[in-house]
């Protein structure tokens, strides 16, 4: 594909699946898109209440205020200890930072960008964007020379994913041996249900057990959209690498990119707490616990899901005939074939639907389940 040579939106082939869910008697269930449906707690929306005077331009590096909560909260959540002011930038939400990090950084024609084999699309539009070449790759060692950016995604979108301590030092020391640079995408870290991580976040890239205290060419993202149901704010923010975060920090000046003070107010409250976290991570849980044993029932394998917003399921048949059966009863899922080549038959379901239509879509399944 040349150089800003933009494919068809994808999600556009789901407008006939949506009209033949919505003609169900019951009514949609849509659980294609991760776009939270809870409130976005008080604590927020009063701080941004609290901070409409905002007379004057914002600055792109954020507030001092803003940016030390940021280093306070990846201490404390994150375990990542050491940072300061300079480690960490708040962003026009996270899909931003995803799809024009690969030109923040200079990259162009030749240059490779890595990234998981079922993978968020907007890793590979962003090497698009700029005329370089994406290669979907799980496994370090097939990570091709010539590479110039690595992104690694834990908890996975679409396919809940978590990468261990030794698996995300393993991905930092080949990226090192490539000379690329190594961006993690964490935007799910809080959301983990199975195993060990049930109780605890998914380890971080900038976790000292990975770094050894060396955050040179290193990068996270982190988004307060699933967290705190706040994607209407687009607030995110990225940290790691000081050099790494100078120069995004240079271009960004350079291109006006800044994120409303207002809303800097707010995630200012977001970060400071924790409870409202942990309550919205107990909505997920129950809506994951009522829908993952129904689709199981009605035929469909889970594949990985241990974290995250989504369930990873197949029925071993291509997932537009899975997406056709699911619109059949009124449910919207995500196709595979949405997130790269490698999984055509696997379908994605978001939890992010209210407690009632959780409910039907279980009800639905139920109904059709293999006895």
């Amino acid at each position: 594909m040349a150089r800003g040579e933009l494919p068809d939106y994808p999600w556009d082939l789901m407008a006939p699946y949506r009209d033949r869910a919505a003609s169900h008697h019951g009514g949609i269930v849509d659980l294609s898109i991760g776009s939270p449906v809870d409130p976005t707690p008080g604590v927020v929306r009063e701080a941004l209440a609290a901070a409409t005077n905002a007379h004057a331009y914002p600055t792109t590096v954020g507030t001092p205020k803003l940016r030390a909560e940021i280093v306070r909260w990846f201490e404390r959540r994150r375990g990542v200890t050491g940072l300061t002011e300079a480690n960490v930038l708040p962003t026009i939400g996270s899909k931003e930072v995803v799809a024009l990090l690969p030109f923040l950084l200079g990259l162009g024609e030749g240059d490779i960008v890595v990234h998981p084999r079922a993978a968020y699309p907007s890793y590979e539009m962003g090497a698009v964007l700029v005329g370089a070449r994406s290669v979907a790759a799980d496994d370090p060692a097939e990570w091709p020379e010539g590479t110039r950016l690595v992104w690694v995604n834990s908890p996975g979108n679409p396919d809940g994913r978590v990468l261990t301590v030794d698996e995300l030092r393993a991905a930092r020391a080949r990226a090192r041996e490539l000379g690329a640079i190594i961006v993690g995408d964490e935007c799910y870290a809080e959301l983990g249900w199975e195993g060990e991580w049930a109780d605890r976040p998914a380890p971080s890239l900038l976790d000292p057990a990975v770094t050894d205290g060396d955050r040179s060419d290193i990068l996270v993202i982190y988004s307060l959209s699933k967290q705190s149901n706040m994607a209407g704010y687009r607030a995110a923010f990225l940290a790691g690498c000081r050099t790494l975060v100078a120069r995004i920090t240079n271009v960004r000046k350079h291109a006006g990119l800044m994120l409303p003070q207002p809303l800097q107010h707010a995630m200012v409250a977001a970060l400071a707490d924790d409870v409202h976290v942990a309550e919205q991570k107990e909505r997920y849980r129950a809506r994951r616990d009522r829908v993952k044993p129904a689709l199981e029932a009605a035929g469909f394998r889970i594949d990985r899901s241990e974290a995250g917003l989504y369930l990873w399921a197949t029925e071993g048949r291509d997932a537009w005939e899975s997406i056709g059966r699911l619109a059949d009863l009124g449910i919207l899922a995500g196709p595979g074939h949405f997130y790269g080549v490698h999984f055509p038959e696997h379908v994605r379901l978001s939890l992010t639907a209210t407690d009632e239509r959780i409910g039907e879509a279980a009800a639905r399944l139920g109904a059709v389940a293999i006895r």
